[in-house]
């Protein structure tokens, strides 16, 4: 029989703290990176790649060598 533990905080699975800890995680994540891509000019949606395991790291690679356009418009 399980012992219970690395089932969740309420033995069964997902529990409610898992998805409030998800969600607060998320939005320390989410939150300040998007303020960060739209004062450099670009959508806060992006912020969302984010969570995608090897997407995020290309979209990295890209935001790095793209032409800002928040660099553009200070000129």
């Amino acid at each position: 029989m399980m012992s219970g533990y690395g089932y969740g905080w309420s033995g069964m699975g997902f529990g409610p703290m898992h998805w409030l800890f998800f969600v607060i995680m998320v939005t320390i994540v989410v939150w300040p990176l998007g303020r960060i891509l739209s004062r450099a000019g670009f959508s806060p949606l992006w912020s969302i790649v984010a969570f995608i395991p090897i997407v995020n790291l290309i979209a990295l690679w890209l935001f790095a060598l793209a032409d800002w356009p928040g660099s553009r418009e200070a000129k």
